[in-house]
């Protein structure tokens, strides 16, 4: 069976947290992310088997009803982004860095899935609108070629629709730089 990733993002605090419950309730889920953003919005993210996740889901968009903002279900994601949700993920050698802001939180975990399956790269940091005004972006390493087509990717897929708000792609970043990337 495939993983998946559900998404839910939800215009009140209250409503938020009352559908996050139900929807552990409802299926074999996990909770990965169950929290408040910025500004005043409520972010929920579950995984597990893809049937529990649609069951998960389908129950989202029913207890939330009119505070509902954006569901999404990622199938088949990659593993090395569940960890980055919760943050800075361990990175062994910084040769280039790649930058990608996203115009919402759930679309930051989009372009972080698309980003490791569009190249040999890997997530230093995956931020997800808290203190961003509800904006995402994520921080890559890997050699220059592959982080630029990771970026390519990313603005492929989610450019186009304006998803994607800037991206940068730094060769041999200073070591000052690499350091402030990993607190």
């Amino acid at each position: 069976m495939r993983k998946a990733v559900g998404f839910v993002e939800i215009k009140s605090i209250p409503v938020g947290i009352q559908t996050a419950d139900e929807m552990v309730k409802a299926g074999n889920v996990e909770l990965l992310l169950s929290t408040p953003i910025c500004p005043g919005k409520y972010v929920i993210i579950v995984g597990g088997h893809v049937g529990p996740v649609k069951a998960a889901m389908s129950k989202a968009e029913l207890v939330s009803g009119i505070y509902l903002i954006d569901t999404h279900i990622l199938d088949n994601i990659r593993e090395e982004v569940l960890p980055a949700i919760a943050g800075v993920t361990p990175t062994q050698q910084i040769q280039a860095v790649g930058a990608i802001e996203t115009i919402s939180a759930l679309t930051a975990i989009i372009a972080a899935d698309t980003a490791v399956k569009a190249s040999k790269v890997s997530i230093v940091d995956l931020r997800i609108a808290r203190g961003l005004g509800g904006k995402g972006y994520l921080v890559i390493t890997g050699e220059v070629s592959s982080v630029r087509s990771a970026v390519n990717a990313c603005l492929a897929k989610l450019g186009i629709s304006g998803e994607v708000t800037s991206t940068s792609i730094i060769p041999r970043p200073h070591p000052q730089i690499v350091e402030s990337l990993l607190k």
